[in-house]
């Protein structure tokens, strides 16, 4: 395991929450996330060694799609960094299984060992909460499987289950499962504290300040936009059997130099 802090190449490989998806500030050309912004700090604290970056994630896929395609590309790039986040679109399927998931996960977290890159893993993000609640118990048992992954191969773990910022709204899009700009922030200083390096910002895990209940008409006119907006596509996309990631290619396929 290199010394925190002192990577050259890092490639990021997984779904929608490391491709960005929602996070799209004004006059973007293309999206953001955590795993950019991770990048973008690691490379200011590199300096002057620059930082090469590449990020394959792509919204859908699956955790097998991710190990079987993205990480030989990836390994091919000899990085001395990897996060590897995936699995959130497996357990959101009916008859999904956190065992076999956490086999093929330390299958690909060995592989990228042997390479000699040190590998960043993710605990999926506690559902406690609306409707993804009836998943809970398959991610806890996801999570549990990758601390023992970690701790095998000599892995670093973002704790996202453990984020008490992340059981706010605020911090989710209106589809309440991708994160908005300010959970992206948020768990880029996640993934410095999963690294063993210093958070900039001290505060990032605090609770945000409540805000007042809604009446409950208001509350059931948001249940019902939600519903036809994101939840009825959503369902038919399993029915169909397609993926909204189908023809979206890598956002930064080869590594490029992080400008600070």
């Amino acid at each position: 395991m290199s010394q925190p802090g002192t990577w050259h190449r890092y490639v990021a490989l997984g779904d929608s929450m490391t491709e960005g998806l929602w996070d799209l500030p004004d006059g973007a050309e293309r999206t953001r996330g955590w795993a950019d912004l991770l990048a973008h700090h690691l490379a200011a604290r590199s300096r002057p060694e620059p930082l090469e970056y590449a990020n394959l994630a792509v919204r859908g896929r699956l955790l097998g799609q991710i190990v079987e395609t993205q990480l030989p590309q990836a390994l091919a790039m000899r990085p001395d960094l990897v996060s590897l986040v995936g699995g959130g679109n497996d357990l959101l399927r009916p008859g999904a299984d956190p065992d076999a998931l956490a086999r093929l996960l330390e299958g690909a977290v060995a592989s990228a060992r042997g390479e000699g890159a040190d590998v960043l893993l993710a605990t999926g993000v506690d559902p406690a909460l609306g409707l993804l609640r009836a998943i809970r118990g398959k991610v806890a048992i996801f999570n549990g499987h990758l601390w023992s992954i970690a701790r095998r191969h000599g892995a670093f773990v973002m704790d996202l289950w453990g984020m008490r910022s992340l059981r706010d709204r605020r911090m989710w899009a209106e589809d309440r499962v991708h994160m908005t700009a300010a959970g992206h922030e948020r768990v880029a200083q996640a993934a410095l504290a999963g690294l063993d390096l210093a958070p900039d910002t001290p505060n990032w895990d605090d609770p945000l300040e409540p805000l007042p209940r809604p009446a409950r008409a208001e509350w059931l006119r948001g249940e019902l936009t939600w519903a036809r907006t994101h939840m009825g596509p959503w369902v038919g996309r399993r029915l169909r059997r397609t993926s909204s990631g189908s023809r979206i290619q890598p956002k930064r396929p080869e590594p490029e130099v992080v400008r600070v």
